[in-house]
């Protein structure tokens, strides 16, 4: 059978549809980097590299978090999940996963393995021998208890490590796509099986398209795209990785400094347009008056919304939500608070 392009249209969408309308999606994530951490030391180095405070994550809860340069401006925005400690006679070291884009891997691993010989901190790149795959939708729960005979009423920070088909398996709930989630981290010798078995369990495999429609509807920025090391970490929308009350760390005085004594020039933000007509990235936005004010980073068609949307760097005094703006002078929008679209990840706080 032949595919037409309406036909590969509507294949592509069926995880997405999944995702969206109270089914299961499954994402395959194992691209991304998966760096084990540990040591006694750990907390202590990775402080003084990340912006989150390490200090207040406990064991089998993760927080986000950014790794910084001296200028406050990004290396990775990442994700730091605490695994049980290591516990050997009266001696406890803490365990870190770091799970990062595939676009910052490198980056993250060259930043954090310059300190392995400072003292009592190891690092393993485990990406290669582990898979990782996402589970998300209105029914990502009942899926993943189906899945591993196990309840999984996790916090929403919440991590939870066991065994699965004599394997180790940890699962971390978290939301790609603004609908609840999971992540499972597996052996890469059982990803075959593992994939196989959320198939099974009624999960329905979303395509790198709709994959990537579902994070721009979620407001999520991805490094390359809507964020690289130009950008200081306050103009990312990373709000939420970065600790105010911790000790130094690097780059820490210029975020720092923004927060108190100002704002940043630009700020990444929604654009909602009042057509399905998408405009091409890099774009220039401009104001009503015609003045440039942005640039688009990331657009999609929203297929829950009927328009497209696209994330862009906006100036400052344009950010308010509502406000209108042009692209190519035809193309009008306004301004949206993200995400796009609230799924139920944001209709319960547990």
């Amino acid at each position: 059978m032949v595919l037409t392009e309406e036909n590969r249209t509507e294949r592509s969408l069926e995880g997405y549809h999944a995702v969206r309308e109270d089914g299961v999606g499954v994402i395959d994530l194992s691209s991304r980097g998966r760096i084990h951490v540990g040591g006694s030391e750990a907390i202590m180095f990775l402080n003084g590299l990340i912006t989150n405070d390490m200090k207040t994550l406990s064991e089998h809860h993760w927080m986000p978090a950014a790794f910084p340069n001296v200028q406050g401006r990004l290396i990775a925005a990442v994700r730091v999940i605490r695994l049980s400690d290591d516990t050997n006679g009266a001696k406890t070291s803490p365990r870190f996963l770091i799970d990062t884009e595939a676009a910052t891997h490198d980056a993250v691993m060259k930043t954090i393995g310059r300190f392995t010989m400072a003292g009592d901190f190891r690092v393993a790149d485990v990406t290669a021998t582990t898979k990782m795959f996402s589970v998300q939708g209105r029914g990502a729960e009942a899926a993943v208890r189906a899945l591993l005979g196990h309840s999984v009423e996790l916090a929403r920070d919440g991590v939870m490590e066991m065994r699965w088909h004599e394997t180790d398996v940890t699962v971390i709930r978290a939301s790609h796509t603004s609908e609840d989630g999971f992540d499972i981290v597996v052996d890469s010798t059982q990803g075959a099986d593992m994939a196989a078995a959320l198939a099974e369990a009624g999960g329905v495999g979303v395509s790198s398209n709709a994959a990537e429609t579902l994070r721009i509807e979620s407001g999520i920025g991805r490094f390359g795209l809507d964020m690289d090391e130009t950008n200081v970490i306050s103009e990312t929308n990373l709000d939420d990785s970065v600790s105010f009350t911790k000790g130094c760390y690097i780059g820490q005085e210029i975020i720092a400094r923004i927060k108190y004594r100002g704002h940043v020039a630009k700020k990444l933000t929604g654009l909602i347009f009042e057509t399905d007509s998408q405009p091409s990235v890099g774009a220039v936005v401009k104001s009503t008056d015609g003045k440039e004010i942005g640039r688009i980073t990331s657009t999609t068609l929203s297929p829950k919304l009927n328009h497209a949307i696209a994330l862009a760097y906006l100036r400052y005094e344009h950010l308010t939500p509502g406000t209108e703006a042009f692209v190519d002078s035809e193309l009008k929008a306004r301004v949206a608070e993200l995400p796009f679209v609230r799924g139920s990840w944001y209709e319960s706080n547990t």
